[in-house]
């Protein structure tokens, strides 16, 4: 994609501070507190999952953690591999040069107060939608790490949610993830199309999925993980980070860091800002040490407002990785929202990221193999 006209960029910057205003509203909003219960019991879905039904166990699932998937649940496993010929690749029309859509969720609400909430039915509807459009999901660190080995013919995208909201992630009384939760919908929507991968990126705060107990916490991180989610850093009080001093900025990273840790969820790859917004100098979010403690991530993450390039493009840049607000197409998200940029990438097939099937080949037409990163050339499978 080409760098953007002057317009473009003013437009993009006007979504960005639209999403940094919408975010600032969901902070001062006061948030029901979710209760912490004892290992093995269940309590009921409080107010702060609005639009959740049943029974939610923020203590996590019963018994270890580490358990494999329950078998109702459908796997993020992946098919084998294939070997990508340039034949093959013309036939699948792959282009692993291609945009990919990392869509950017905040607050699931049965009922909206944020522009940038979405309700269970708008979430499912889009998930339906990318589904049978040939879109695979992958995790923000999977992306940044350019291991999106998903089948040949498929589109990846990353489904990123930020902040740890109870309503993206609560288990009922069966251990079972609550209907309407994020997580929940997406399983929902993996067993109605069964190519649709249940994976996604949980950017958390201090109090990930609004869990105060560190054991609960454990259970829903260490859940969440063994089951192919990624649940990975989004400062630990949520601030705007400019202005902030580097010391100040590698606080925030490493406490969450460390919780991370003690929750079993193993350092961090990726990272949200908050708000999307970028600190000076830009160093100072991408690695660094805080009391002994070091940080150091694979891809660092913006609140919009345009699919990202491909992570095999001389184009991309992992220090700042374009991310598309879930919204329909009004107002200000009339372009530059999830609904006006998956439209686009449908009359644009040339455009997108087609997957060849391979993991150890970028397959692309011939035309753009000046769009590859030099350390990825000796991978080009060009037809």
């Amino acid at each position: 994609m080409r760098s953007p006209s002057l317009l473009t960029q003013i437009v993009m910057v006007a979504n960005a501070l639209v999403v940094i205003i919408a975010v600032g509203v969901l902070q001062v909003l006061p948030a029901p507190e979710r209760r912490s219960a004892p290992a093995g019991s269940a309590t009921p879905a409080t107010p702060a999952t609005p639009g959740a039904s049943g029974t939610a166990d923020p203590g996590g699932p019963k018994g270890d953690a580490s358990e494999p998937p329950a078998p109702d649940l459908p796997s993020a496993d992946l098919p084998p591999p294939v070997t990508a010929t340039p034949e093959f690749a013309r036939q699948v029309k792959a282009n692993e040069a291609g945009l990919v859509p990392v869509i950017m969720y905040h607050r699931i609400m049965k009922k909206r107060f944020a522009s940038i909430d979405r309700t269970p039915a708008q979430v499912r509807g889009e998930m339906e939608k990318l589904a049978r459009d040939g879109y695979v999901p992958v995790t923000a660190r999977e992306f940044a790490t350019g291991k999106m080995d998903i089948p040949a013919g498929k589109h990846p995208v990353v489904l990123t949610f930020d902040d740890g909201h109870p309503s993206h992630f609560a288990l009922d009384e069966k251990g079972m993830p609550v209907a309407n939760t994020a997580v929940g919908i997406i399983y929902q929507v993996a067993r109605k199309y069964p190519d649709f991968r249940p994976v996604a990126t949980f950017w958390v705060n201090q109090q990930p999925f609004g869990l105060r107990s560190r054991a609960d916490q454990a259970r829903a991180v260490q859940w969440l993980t063994s089951r192919g989610f990624e649940v990975a850093n989004h400062t630990w009080s949520h601030p705007a980070l400019p202005g902030m001093s580097k010391k100040r900025i590698a606080e925030q990273l490493v406490r969450v860091e460390r919780m991370l840790e003690a929750l079993g969820a193993g350092p961090s790859e990726t990272l949200a800002l908050p708000f999307g917004a970028m600190p000076h100098p830009r160093s100072s979010v991408q690695r660094g040490k805080w009391d002994g403690t070091r940080f150091g991530f694979k891809g660092v993450f913006l609140a919009g407002a345009q699919p990202s390039e491909s992570p095999f493009s001389k184009a991309y840049d992992w220090r700042a990785i374009q991310r598309i607000q879930s919204n329909g197409k009004k107002g200000e998200c009339r372009r530059w929202c999830s609904q006006y940029w998956l439209e686009w990438l449908n009359k644009h097939p040339g455009k997108r990221y087609t997957a060849d099937g391979d993991p150890e080949r970028i397959s692309i037409p011939q035309e753009l193999q000046g769009n590859i990163s030099s350390k990825r050339r000796q991978q080009v499978n060009a037809y």
